[in-house]
């Protein structure tokens, strides 16, 4: 990301302390990076330890400031549990979560597995959850103030179609937020939400446009009313004034940033009705070499 396109003032985020889950690779690397390049503390986690370990020291290295790396499988209450008390004792109470960790890939819905079904939700609605309420919890009990910002997608809204534990999973998570937002803005915590058109990286890409058609079209925007995709350092300011001191009225809102992606043709996947069974098994293939790319990383 060009920080230098960051549109905020100096110093902006000092003082805050944010968790930004899945926060190694991708739209969580980038996020981390703005908030750390306004003056935050940052602590990023993931399952990959090790990527983490890395990202934390390349965006110190660039920017200064702290990152701490936690590894931490999100699917385990117990370990969100851990890794919280460890950041309460040593460093102490964080201000903001980014409930960025996810999990995707593209399949036709009867050839889902219940453990494909599993992997997605398990991360992405439990996970989610469970993040949100031991962070909340402790806010609650020690009477502080706190913010969230989930990632979510446009499906929230109309569906995503080959793309079905995603958008359900998604779409809990949207309610969760505006949920919360009526039961706990009271004790002064604020939840609000992203819901990203094609903003380009290399984890999505290869799970969700494995064909390199698919991945050619996305990669251009050609499909967008805009003619492009999103820019790292556009969704990067939104998640900066959903955080940042100076928005503390907005609260139990999704905001899609898509180029009007979305209102055009709905931002989903419903162009893969035209595919037969030789694409769908090319797919499956391509996924399964990223998926076994990436579990060989993991430390947890």
């Amino acid at each position: 990301m060009d920080t230098s396109k960051l549109m905020f003032r100096d110093g902006l985020m000092k003082g805050e302390r944010i968790l930004v889950t899945g926060g190694g690779t991708g739209l969580g690397r980038e996020m981390a990076e703005g908030f750390l390049k306004l003056g935050a503390e940052v602590h990023i986690c993931g399952r990959r330890g090790g990527v983490c370990e890395e990202t934390a020291g390349e965006l110190m290295e660039l920017h200064g400031g702290k990152v701490v790396p936690h590894g931490c499988d999100i699917r385990v209450a117990e370990a969100i549990h851990d890794m919280n008390n460890e950041i309460w004792a040593k460093d102490g109470p964080l201000t903001g979560l980014v409930n960025n960790a996810a999990g995707n890939f593209i399949s036709r819905t009867e050839d889902l597995s219940i453990r494909g079904f599993d992997a997605i939700s398990n991360i992405v609605f439990r996970g989610s959850f469970y993040m949100t309420q031991d962070i909340g919890k402790r806010w609650i009990e020690q009477k502080l103030k706190g913010n969230v910002i989930s990632i979510l997608t446009t499906w929230v809204w109309n569906g995503g179609p080959f793309v079905v534990p995603s958008a359900m999973s998604k779409a809990a998570v949207n309610t969760m937020t505006q949920s919360l937002a009526v039961e706990w803005g009271r004790y002064g915590l604020r939840f609000n939400a992203i819901a990203p058109g094609p903003f380009p990286t290399k984890g999505a890409w290869a799970r969700l446009s494995p064909d390199a058609e698919g991945a050619k079209r996305m990669d251009s925007g050609a499909a967008n009313p805009m003619g492009r995709v999103g820019e790292m350092h556009e969704l990067v300011n939104l998640a900066v004034f959903l955080m940042a001191p100076g928005a503390e009225y907005v609260n139990g809102q999704t905001i899609a940033i898509d180029g009007a992606m979305y209102n055009a043709s709905g931002g989903n996947f419903a162009m893969l009705t035209q595919w037969g069974d030789e694409q769908w098994a090319a797919a499956r293939s391509a996924i399964e070499a990223s998926n076994a790319e990436d579990k060989a990383k993991r430390t947890v």
